[in-house]
C-alpha cells in the first residue's frame, strides 16, 4: 500500500513537472485575448448605446452573432477558414478567437455599466459645453468602470478556462500538454486530475482577487461590500 502511494506521488509529480512549462503560455493566451476583448468590448459597448440607429443595430448584430456561435466553432472558423486567406498561425488564431468571443460579452457589461450612471450626469456635462464623446470619456466611462470591474474580472476567469479550447488547433497550453503526456505514457486519470488541479488553483486564486476588487470598487446602490 505504501509503495503504491509512493508511486502515485512520484507519478503525479512527474506529470506536474511536464505540465508546468505550459502554464506561461496559457496565461499569455488569456491575457492577450482578454486585452483584445476589453478594447473591442468597450468600442462595441459604446456603439451599442449610440443614438445613430444604424451603428447601434450593427453593434447589436455583432453581439448576437458572436454570442450565438460556440467558441470552438469560432476557433475553427478563424484558424481553418480566415486563416487560409490571412495566414494566421495557431497562436494568433487562438488569441483572436477567444478575444472576439469575449468582446461580445464584455460589450454588454460595458453597456449596462454606462447605462447605470444617472442620466442627470449626462445632462450636467453637456450643459457645461462638453460634447457627447467628452461626456463619455471624462464623466461616464470612468464612473462606470467601478461598476463593471467585478463582472469583467469574472469574465477573465471564464476566459482562462475557455483558453483550453485552443488546444484543438494544436496550440500548446495546459490542456494540450496534458494530451501530449497521456499520448506518450497512457496515463489518463492521473494526467487529467493534475490538469484539473492546475486550473482549479489558478481560478480559485483569481476568484480571491475578484472578491478583493468587489470590496475595493463597490459602489453604493450597486451591491454591498462582503466581509
Amino acid at each position: 500500500m505504501l509503495d503504491w502511494i509512493a508511486g502515485q506521488i512520484v507519478l503525479h509529480w512527474d506529470i506536474l513537472k511536464y505540465l508546468i512549462p505550459a502554464i506561461p503560455n496559457t496565461v499569455l493566451i488569456t491575457i492577450l485575448s482578454f486585452a483584445l476583448a476589453l478594447i473591442l468590448g468597450l468600442i462595441i459597448g459604446v456603439f451599442r448605446i449610440s443614438r445613430i440607429r444604424f451603428i447601434s443595430s450593427l453593434a447589436a448584430l455583432y453581439i448576437n452573432i458572436i454570442r450565438g456561435v460556440p467558441l470552438l466553432v469560432q476557433i475553427f472558423f478563424i484558424y481553418f477558414g480566415l486563416g487560409k486567406f490571412l495566414n494566421f498561425d495557431r497562436f494568433t488564431a487562438g488569441v483572436l478567437a477567444v478575444g472576439i468571443c469575449y468582446s461580445a460579452y464584455l460589450a454588454e457589461i460595458f453597456r449596462s455599466g454606462i447605462e447605470a450612471i444617472d442620466r442627470g450626469q449626462h445632462e450636467a456635462a453637456q450643459a457645461l459645453g462638453m460634447t457627447r464623446f467628452q461626456t463619455l470619456r471624462y464623466v461616464i466611462i470612468p464612473q462606470s468602470l467601478r461598476i463593471v470591474i467585478p463582472p469583467i474580472a469574472n469574465e477573465f476567469i471564464a476566459s482562462l478556462k475557455d483558453s483550453s479550447l485552443v488546444s484543438i488547433i494544436g496550440l500548446r497550453e495546459i490542456t494540450r500538454a496534458g494530451r501530449e503526456y497521456y499520448s506518450q505514457y497512457f496515463v489518463d486519470f492521473q494526467t487529467w486530475v493534475m490538469v484539473a488541479l492546475i486550473y482549479l488553483v489558478m481560478t480559485l486564486t483569481l476568484s480571491r482577487v475578484v472578491k478583493y476588487l468587489e470590496k475595493i470598487y463597490a459602489v453604493e446602490g450597486f451591491g454591498s461590500k462582503s466581509g
